[in-house]
C-alpha cells in the first residue's frame, strides 16, 4: 500500500514563481480539504530560497519511508520515521537515510560514534573517510536526506541569534537595516557546530570569509552544547533529482521489482483512447491522448493532447504539446529526446516556445566535449548548416559555449508565426534541414538559461489544470458510456474546488441526454447530484429529503413520459436558478436524485416482458381466493439485488422462505363483489381477523396517490394498476371498468403477522401475495416466475425502489439462490440449492430468530447506498463484488451441509451490510450479537439492518430457552422476544374458497412480537 504524503516541500529561487505556485499548491490541496491548515492530506508549504539559506542551485531530493504513528516524546509535525526512538530527545537529531559507499562519493555522510552521537559530516570524502562511516551491511548514512529535529530548546537558542550581527543578516530586519547579506548552510555551519569530532578553531577557521568566520562563532557559542544525535531509516530511499535527462526519465518509468522504493504507474489522470499502444517501461501523466498514439518502453509523455497516428520510440520525453502539434509530429522519428512546450511571457507579451534536446545531452559540459540531439556539436553543425556564431557571440569564452547558453529555440519571427515544425526540422535530414535554415536564422531566438527567467509559471499550471478537466470531460463519457466502475466523486470535487465545474456539468447533461439507455442517464444525473452536492461545500442541509417541488414538475414529466434528452435539457434550464447557495444547491441536488430515480425505475420496468399472465375460470361472485406466505431470510448477498446495483453489477442472494413460529405470517384474500367498488380492507386484532383499517375507492382519482408509498392503500392501488384490472389513468370511469369486465368491485384483505421493519421481507411478499390472489380473483394466473418479476414491476410503480430478494426468498419454496446479470432488461433466475438428506430438519434445530424491540429506521438507507454505488466509492464496488462471490460460497456450504461453515458466511454477510449501510448496527443489537457469540456459529440482522429481527445459527441444536436466558441477563437490550423457525418446503398456496369463511380459513396463530 502506498504512503500517503503529509507535506509537500517546495523552494522557489525567484520570488515570481512563489505566488504561481502558492495558488496552484492552494487549488490543488485535496478534495474536502479546502482550508489550509485541515488536518486532512498533504500541505504545501512554499518559500522562496533567502539569502541566508544555501541549497544547490538545480536538483533537489524526494525521500520515501514507510508512514509511522507519532511515537511518545516525536516532536510534533508532518514526518514519518519509523523505527526511531524519541524517548528522552535533547539537543539536535539528523534523520539519515542508508546508501551505498559508491553513491556517498559525490554527496555527504554522517561520521557517530557508539551512542549514535555525530562526530563529524564528510562530504564528498576520500574511500577511507567513507568507509569509517559504514555500517555492518555496508551502507552508510547518507546526509542528503534533509531533515533535521531542533529540540524546543535548541531551537529557542538558535532563535534568539538572529539579533546579534552578522547573522542579523540572515532575517528581513537585518537586511532591510543595511546588513550586508550573509550565507550560511544548515549542515556546515549550524549542525557541524554540535558534531563531538569538531573544534571551535577547525570550526571556526572554516568558515571562509571574516563575516563567515564570525557568524560561526557565533553559532558555536549558542549551540555547542547541545548534543548532536542521528537517525537513520532503514527502508527508506533518496531520490536525488540530477538535470540529466536520462535520470529523470529511468526515474518516472521504473517497473515493479526494481531496486527504487519508488514507483509510477502506467497511466495517470489521463484518457488513452487505445492504453494497449503504451510498453510496459512507459508513463503517461495527465494527457489527452486521441487515437493510435504508440509509446515505447522507457519514454515519457507528460502534460500533453495529442491525437494519432503517432509513434514515439524510447528514451523521449515529451511534455506542454497541444493537439495543434500533432501534425508536426506525424512521421517524424522520435527517438531519445526531449520535445518541450513552453508558455513564456516576455514582458507584458505572452507566447509559447518550444525546446528540443536529446535525453544524453550535457548541459553545461563545453561544446567540444559535449553533444546535441545526442550527436557531437561538430556533427550537428555539419548536418544542419547551423554555425557557432548563430548560437553564441563570439566574445563567448569557448569554456562557456554550451547547451545552456546555445541560442537554438525560436520565440518570434517577424513575418510568420512559429510552431513545433521550427525545431523538430532539427532532427531533419541535411536536405530537409536547409529548406528550414534561413527562417531559423531570422527567427529571435534564446538560450534555456534565457528562457527560463522568462517562464510564465501561472500560465504553464493554468494549462496543466485545463488538460486535467479536458481528459477528465473524456473521462466522464468512456466511464459512464463503458458502464465502467471507475469513481467519478474525486473529479467531481476537484472541478467544484478548481472552478471546472461548469464543464463537467456539460459533459454530463451530453451523457444523459445523448446516451439513448435510461440506465446510462440515471448514472449521468446521480452525478450532477454529486457536483452540485460538492459546490454546496457541506452546506445547506441534508442531502436525503423532498424532491417534488413543483418547479421541476415540467422536466419530471418529460422524463416520465419517455422524452429522455428533453428531460434533461428541462433540468439544466432549472438547474441555473438554484445555484446561488447552498440551501437552493442541495435542494437542486435532491431533484436530481428524484429524477435520477425516474430513470432506475423505467430502466427496471423492463423486466415486465418476463411477466406472462394467463386465463383461468373466473371464480363466483363471493369466493375468496386466498394466499398465504412464507417470510424469508436472507442468508447472502443482499443489496446485490437492488436496482441499479442489481442490473449495473449483477446480483446473487441466497435466500429461505421459513415459517416462523409454525404459520405463514403474510397474506391476502380478494374476493369479487357485486358493488363496482374496490373495498381495501387491513386485518389485525389477537385472531388477525379484526379490520383495523379499511378504505373504499369508488372513483378512479381515488387511485392516484397509488405511487405515494405512505399514503392509505398505495400497495393495494399499485397491485390494481399493475395487474391491469383497473386501468389507470383512462377515459372510463372506474365504476365502469369494473361493472363491463367482471360485474363488479373487489374487496380485498392483507394481513402481516410480522412487525413493521422486520427485515423479512414483508412489504414485498405482500405484493406477491396481493397480485397472486388478484390475478386469480380476475380470472388470470400468473406463475411464480412472473409474479417476481410483477413484484418489482409495482414496487418501482409505487416508487419504494426495492430489489428482487424479498419476493425471491417468500415466493419460491426452500432454500435458493437468486441471480440477475448486468444488462438490461433485468431478468431475474432462481435456482433450488440441494441440501443433503435430513439437513432441513437441521436446520430448523439450529435457526433462531430474535426480535431485537427495536423499529428498523432505514429512511434514508436505499438513498444513500444508491449515491455510494452510483459515486462508486472503491469501498462499494469491492463489497458489492464480495456480496455476489460470498452468495455463491454460501450456497456451496448450503449444498455441503456444512453449519459452521454456514455460520461463518452469516457472520461476513453481516459485515458486508454494515460497509454497505454504515450505521446499520444499534447499540442495543450489537449488545446482543456481542452476548451470544460464543454460543452461534454465525448471526446476522435480517434484511437491510437497523432493526427489526436477528437470525442466530446456533452451535447446539434447540436452544430458544437457553439463548433466551442468556439474553435476559444482558443489560441495555429492552424488549425482546425469541422464534422458531422452520424451511417451508411448500412455498406459498393460492385458495379458492366459499363465500363463508370458517375458522380454518381465517390467518390465525398469534406471534408472541
Amino acid at each position: 500500500m502506498a504512503a500517503e504524503w503529509s507535506v509537500v516541500l517546495l523552494t522557489c529561487q525567484r520570488g515570481g514563481c512563489v505566488s504561481a505556485f502558492q495558488r496552484g499548491g492552494d487549488l490543488r490541496r485535496p478534495e474536502g480539504s479546502p482550508h489550509p491548515h485541515s488536518a486532512h492530506g498533504p500541505r504545501l508549504l512554499l518559500r522562496r530560497l533567502r539569502p541566508g539559506l544555501h541549497l544547490p542551485a538545480r536538483g533537489g531530493a524526494r525521500r520515501r519511508g514507510r508512514s509511522s504513528g507519532l511515537q511518545p516524546g516525536q516532536p510534533a509535525g508532518d514526518h514519518d520515521a519509523p523505527g526511531i526512538d524519541w524517548d528522552g530527545f535533547q539537543g539536535v537529531r539528523v534523520i539519515a537515510v542508508p546508501g551505498s559507499q559508491t553513491y556517498a562519493r559525490n554527496h555527504g555522510v554522517y561520521l557517530t560514534d557508539e551512542q549514535g552521537l555525530v562526530r563529524d559530516i564528510i562530504y564528498k570524502g576520500t574511500e577511507a573517510q567513507i568507509r569509517q562511516c559504514a555500517g555492518p551491511d555496508g551502507t552508510v548514512p547518507l546526509q542528503v536526506c534533509g531533515v533535521v529535529f531542533f529540540s524546543s530548546d535548541a531551537a529557542e537558542q538558535l532563535l534568539a541569534t538572529h539579533v546579534i550581527p552578522p547573522l542579523d543578516a540572515c532575517t528581513y530586519m537585518g537586511l532591510d537595516s543595511g546588513a550586508p547579506p550573509i550565507q550560511l548552510s544548515l549542515f556546515f555551519d549550524i549542525v557541524l557546530c554540535m558534531a563531538r569530532g569538531m573544534t571551535e578553531k577547525d570550526f571556526v577557521k572554516g568558515g571562509g570569509d571574516a563575516s563567515a568566520r564570525s557568524a560561526r562563532s557565533v553559532l558555536w557559542t549558542a549551540l555547542r552544547a547541545f548534543p548532536l544525535s542521528m537517525a537513520s531509516i532503514p527502508d527508506a530511499s533518496y531520490d536525488y533529482m540530477t538535470m540529466s535527462a536520462s535520470d529523470h526519465i529511468r526515474s518516472l518509468t521504473l517497473l515493479p521489482g526494481s531496486a527504487s522504493h519508488l514507483r509510477f504507474c502506467k497511466t495517470a489522470h489521463s484518457h488513452v483512447d487505445r492504453p494497449c499502444l503504451l510498453e510496459d517501461g512507459s508513463s503517461v501523466t495527465n494527457c489527452l491522448l486521441e487515437g493510435a498514439v504508440r509509446l515505447a518502453a522507457g519514454s515519457v509523455i507528460q502534460h500533453c493532447h495529442l491525437q494519432g497516428p503517432l509513434e514515439i520510440g524510447p528514451g523521449c520525453l515529451l511534455s506542454g504539446l497541444t493537439v495543434g502539434s500533432s501534425p508536426a509530429l506525424q512521421g517524424c522519428p522520435l527517438r531519445d529526446i526531449v520535445l518541450q512546450g513552453h508558455h513564456v511571457r516576455l514582458h507584458d507579451l505572452p507566447c509559447r516556445v518550444f525546446t528540443l534536446t536529446g535525453r544524453l545531452d550535457d548541459w553545461q559540459s563545453p561544446a567540444e566535449e559535449a553533444t546535441y540531439l545526442n550527436m557531437p556539436w561538430a556533427e550537428f553543425f555539419h548536418r544542419t548548416g547551423i554555425r557557432e556564431g548563430d548560437l553564441w557571440d563570439a566574445e563567448t569564452p569557448r569554456r562557456s559555449r554550451c547547451l545552456l547558453s546555445a541560442r537554438l529555440f525560436p520565440v518570434l519571427h517577424a513575418c510568420e508565426a512559429l510552431g513545433l515544425d521550427d525545431v523538430l526540422w532539427l532532427l531533419a535530414p541535411a536536405a530537409v534541414a536547409g529548406k528550414r535554415l534561413a527562417c531559423w536564422r531570422t527567427a529571435w531566438r534564446m538560450s534555456w538559461q534565457e528562457l527560463l527567467p522568462c517562464l510564465d509559471k501561472a500560465a504553464e499550471l493554468g494549462a496543466r489544470r485545463a488538460l486535467f478537466f479536458l481528459q477528465g470531460q473524456r473521462k466522464v463519457r468512456t466511464v459512464l458510456l463503458g458502464h465502467r466502475d471507475s469513481s467519478l466523486l474525486p473529479l467531481a470535487r476537484s472541478a467544484v474546488h478548481e472552478g471546472y465545474h461548469e464543464a463537467v456539468l456539460g459533459t454530463l447533461d451530453e451523457v444523459a441526454s445523448t446516451a439513448g439507455d435510461a440506465g446510462i442517464a440515471a448514472r449521468a444525473l446521480a452525478c450532477i447530484a454529486e457536483v452540485l452536492g460538492c459546490m454546496a461545500r457541506g452546506e445547506g442541509g441534508l442531502r436525503s429529503g423532498p424532491a417534488a417541488n413543483r418547479e421541476w414538475a415540467s422536466a419530471f414529466g418529460r422524463l416520465e413520459s419517455g422524452d429522455i434528452a428533453g428531460g434533461v435539457r428541462e433540468l439544466a434550464a432549472e438547474r441555473q436558478k438554484w445555484m446561488s447557495s447552498p440551501a437552493l444547491l442541495v435542494r437542486a441536488a435532491r431533484h436530481y436524485e428524484g429524477a435520477e430515480q425516474i430513470l432506475v425505475r423505467q430502466a427496471v420496468m423492463s423486466s415486465c416482458q418476463f411477466v406472462t399472465v394467463g386465463q383461468v375460470e373466473l371464480p363466483p361472485l363471493g369466493h375468496w381466493v386466498q394466499v398465504a406466505c412464507p417470510a424469508r431470510l436472507d442468508l447472502s448477498g443482499g443489496w446485490s439485488d437492488t436496482p441499479p446495483i442489481t442490473y449495473e453489477h449483477g446480483g446473487a442472494v441466497v435466500d429461505v422462505a421459513v415459517l416462523v413460529d409454525g404459520c405463514r405470517p403474510i397474506g391476502a384474500r380478494v374476493r369479487r363483489i357485486s358493488e363496482p367498488e374496490l373495498r381495501l380492507v387491513s386485518l389485525g386484532g389477537t385472531s388477525w381477523s379484526e379490520t383495523v383499517a379499511e378504505l373504499v375507492c369508488r372513483e378512479l382519482e381515488h387511485l392516484q396517490d397509488y405511487c405515494q408509498p405512505h399514503a392509505p392503500g398505495a400497495l393495494l392501488k399499485a397491485a390494481f394498476i399493475c395487474t391491469q384490472v383497473v386501468q389507470f389513468p383512462s377515459q372510463k370511469p372506474l365504476q365502469a371498468q369494473l361493472m363491463e369486465s367482471f360485474g363488479g368491485g373487489f374487496e380485498v384483505h392483507t394481513w402481516s403477522k410480522l412487525p413493521h421493519g422486520s427485515g423479512l421481507g414483508t412489504s414485498s411478499i405482500l405484493a406477491g401475495a396481493v397480485m397472486a390472489s388478484l390475478y386469480r380473483a380476475a380470472g388470470k394466473a400468473a406463475s411464480t416466475e412472473s409474479l417476481i418479476h410483477a413484484v418489482l414491476h409495482l414496487e418501482q410503480r409505487l416508487t419504494t425502489g426495492g430489489g428482487w430478494q424479498d419476493q425471491v426468498g417468500g415466493l419460491v419454496p426452500g432454500i435458493k439462490i437468486g441471480r440477475s446479470k448486468a444488462r438490461l432488461p433485468l431478468k431475474v433466475e432462481v435456482e433450488k440449492i440441494p441440501v443433503p438428506d435430513s439437513f432441513t430438519q437441521t436446520l430448523n434445530n439450529h435457526l433462531l430468530l430474535v426480535y431485537t424491540g427495536k423499529t428498523r429506521l432505514a429512511r434514508n438507507l436505499l438513498q444513500d447506498v444508491v449515491r455510494n454505488w452510483y459515486a462508486r466509492l472503491p469501498s462499494t464496488v469491492q463489497n458489492a463484488d464480495a456480496l455476489v462471490s460470498s452468495a455463491e460460497e454460501c450456497a456451496q456450504a448450503l449444498r455441503q451441509g456444512n453449519l459452521p461453515l454456514i455460520g461463518k458466511c452469516l457472520d461476513r454477510y453481516w459485515q458486508q451490510k454494515k460497509c454497505m449501510a454504515p450505521g446499520c448496527e444499534p447499540l442495543a443489537v450489537r449488545r446482543m450479537m456481542d452476548a451470544l457469540r460464543p454460543y452461534v456459529y454465525g448471526q446476522c440482522l435480517a434484511g437491510a439492518g437497523g432493526g427489526g429481527f436477528l437470525y442466530v445459527l446456533t452451535k447446539v441444536p434447540r436452544q430458544k430457552e437457553a439463548l433466551h436466558q442468556i439474553l435476559a441477563k444482558t443489560e441495555g437490550l429492552g424488549n425482546f422476544s425469541i422464534h422458531s423457525i422452520a424451511v417451508d418446503t411448500s412455498g406459498f398456496s393460492v385458495e379458492v374458497l366459499g363465500c363463508d369463511l370458517k375458522d380454518g380459513a381465517h390467518p390465525g396463530g398469534d406471534m408472541a412480537v
